[in-house]
């Protein structure tokens, strides 16, 4: 690896540390913890099994269980029996659920500051790059 991509490496994991701490910061000032803040994330498409959040969190089902308890017992999400599958839970996000969620996107301000940074071309620039490095 050459010194150019060495230091474009550093600059993706600096990048990606600034942005966790960011959103780590805005779910704890939300009163969250930042597994909690992406659990309500996910929800705020709809409900979600406990399986499919395991697998969208890239989380274990006893930690999505812990989570979802957690997050229960302060009215933010409720679980219910899947109609398609007795077997399963589905959870879903309450209105206070919500309302916390955009608590959080308020706080959340780091991806809009730095991408304000840059001009239109340079935002297109970007977003086309991205796609390039993240297509599969």
């Amino acid at each position: 690896m050459g010194e150019t991509e060495r230091a474009l490496e550093q600059q993706l994991w600096d990048l990606v540390y600034a942005y966790d701490a960011a959103f780590d910061r805005a779910a704890q000032e939300a009163g969250l913890t930042a597994a909690q803040a992406c659990l309500l994330t996910c929800l705020s498409q709809g409900s979600c099994t406990m399986g499919d959040l395991a697998t969208e969190l890239v989380c274990d089902a006893s930690n999505i269980t812990q989570l979802v308890g957690r997050l229960e017992a302060r009215g933010l999400v409720t679980r219910d029996p899947d109609p398609d599958d007795r077997r399963a839970r589905r959870v879903s996000i309450t209105a206070a659920g919500r309302r916390q969620r955009r608590a959080i996107e308020r706080v959340f301000t780091f991806p809009a500051e730095r991408i304000g940074r840059l001009s239109a071309a340079e935002q297109r620039q970007l977003r086309e790059l991205l796609a390039k490095v993240m297509a599969v």
